[in-house]
């Protein structure tokens, strides 16, 4: 017996073939004993389907690509392509630090996948097991956390993996409790909001441990993302305590924790100790070859001795592959990386593709290895690999589908640039060194010609163009991060508003 069987909203019903022993319909069906778990399977009956794990840099553009390529294909149904991802929308991160600062609302720098993808049907849910020998990927969806349903297994023609990376943390004593990650729009804004939380906390104590730990913010790994947000973050602070009447910029201690002997190591070596000199002119403490071994009640104790009582630690000492990829039957690297050929296809497995952190693609314009058995370097998983892999990506995997020729990924790296707060910055670009103004600027002109979709551009230009005709914004919402306070406080005291 057949029974039809999609996911909501999807363009189109798919007509599903229960596997052996597992009943599949709206009614969950019978414990899966390897999952424990309700199973119900999507399959597609004549059509190529395409499923994307993943919605970050490779996997919406790489959608996006499909959707433009196959546009014919789509609109009749031959191909379908599916997008799943635990967020509906993709993370423009680059711009997570002026976001953290005020710069840009943080509704701009997300881009709604639905909007952008209205040919593909997208699934908020997370990938949580991949059998690719029989093309099954199973996903646990929001509606099945509410109905408790178990999780839906789709079944597809080809894969996509990118789901990108997450924060890569060590045993340090205290961090699971009190860090503060800096990968999410939503962390970004919580971190925003923590600031100037305590810049008010300094301001209305009397206790000088009490203001000294939430005046110091430390600040560990010395890559774009720490290096950013916590220029950015002190350039707000700096001006937003000149509304404080007791608090002046220097009672503030910002300090950055790099475990290697620079910092921004993309940008070259001048670049970075450019960056050095410049944010110790800003009274920024810039501890190089230094490792935090314990954060333990609210102290950062480093690898130097020093011990800074500290209310803010944020953690960006780098990034490891999704766990999702050790959960598949894939090949990976003693990195935890998916090992693909320059095609971008898995090493060795037909129909499964990868790239961006995902993935280590070989670098064909990096020179060879001296000797033949070395491996030959590979692509940096940044976002300018990312951007024109996710566009071979889709074009390798149309030609796959539809018959035709598939193509090497070549790209030459050209640089790098990274901004150091308002009107300041770094950049290496085509063997051209800039600093200052003028790599500010280009840090703001590259990215806002990247940020997908003229909507977000013009918006972005927009509040850039406004905040140059008018004073920051410097007002904390940190109550977003408990919404439900002030009415659970009312419900539970009879509290009424004396003023309404």
């Amino acid at each position: 017996m057949e029974q039809c069987c999609a996911f909501p909203g999807a363009r189109h019903p798919r007509v599903v073939a229960p596997p052996a022993g597992r009943l599949i319909g709206a009614a969950p069906g019978p414990l899966d004993t390897a999952r424990r778990t309700p199973v119900k399977a999507v399959s597609s009956n004549n059509v190529a389907r395409i499923l994307v794990v993943g919605g970050g840099y490779v996997g919406m553009y790489t959608a996006l690509h499909l959707q433009r390529k196959l546009k014919q294909q789509l609109r009749e149904g031959s191909i379908e392509v599916i997008v799943v991802d635990p967020d509906p929308y993709m993370t423009y991160q680059p711009f997570l630090p002026e976001a953290a600062a005020g710069s840009i609302s943080p509704r701009h720098v997300v881009v709604p996948l639905r909007r952008v993808l209205p040919q593909c049907t997208v699934v908020v849910g997370e990938v949580t097991d991949i059998n690719h020998d029989e093309r099954r990927a199973t996903i646990a969806t929001l509606a099945a956390e509410e109905t408790g349903d178990g999780a839906i297994e789709v079944v597809y023609d080809e894969l996509v993996l990118a789901p990108g990376s997450v924060s890569r943390t060590l045993p340090v004593p205290g961090l699971a409790d009190f860090g503060i990650g800096f990968k999410t729009v939503e962390e970004a804004i919580g971190l925003r909001n923590h600031v100037l939380g305590q810049l008010d906390i300094a301001s209305s104590t009397r206790d000088p441990a009490v203001r000294d730990a939430a005046l110091t913010f430390v600040f560990v790994g010395g890559g774009y993302a720490g290096v950013e947000a916590l220029a950015e973050l002190e350039d707000m602070a700096r001006y937003a305590v000149r509304y404080y009447h007791n608090i002046k910029p220097e009672d503030m201690k910002w300090i950055l924790v790099e475990a290697t002997g620079r910092i921004l190591p993309e940008v070259g070596p001048d670049m970075g100790r450019y960056a050095v000199r410049e944010l110790r002119g800003r009274n920024i403490d810039v501890r190089l070859e230094t490792r935090l071994d314990s954060c333990e009640k609210r102290v950062a104790q480093l690898s130097d001795g020093s011990r800074f009582p500290t209310r803010t630690l944020v953690w960006t000492a780098g990034v490891k592959p999704h766990p999702i990829l050790a959960a598949s039957d894939l090949p990976l690297t003693d990195h935890g990386r998916l090992k693909c050929n320059a095609t971008l296809r898995v090493d060795g497995v037909e129909h499964a593709w990868s790239a961006g952190d995902a993935a280590a693609v070989p670098d064909l314009t990096a020179e060879p290895p001296a000797k033949p058995d070395e491996p030959r370097p590979v692509c940096a998983p940044n976002a300018q690999h990312a951007l024109r892999q996710s566009k071979v990506l889709a074009e390798n995997v149309a030609a796959t589908v539809c018959g035709g020729t598939v193509q090497d990924y070549r790209h030459k790296y050209v640089g790098s640039v990274a901004s150091l707060g308002l009107h300041k910055g770094v950049a290496h670009v085509y063997g051209r060194k800039l600093r200052g103004y003028p790599a500010w600027l280009m840090h703001r002109a590259y990215h806002l010609g990247r940020v997908p979709t003229f909507n977000r551009k013009a918006r972005i230009l927009a509040e850039w163009t406004l905040a140059g005709l008018f004073k920051r914004e410097i007002v904390s919402l940190g109550s977003l991060e408990n919404p439900r306070a002030e009415f659970e406080l009312a419900a539970g005291t009879g509290r009424h508003n004396e003023a309404s």
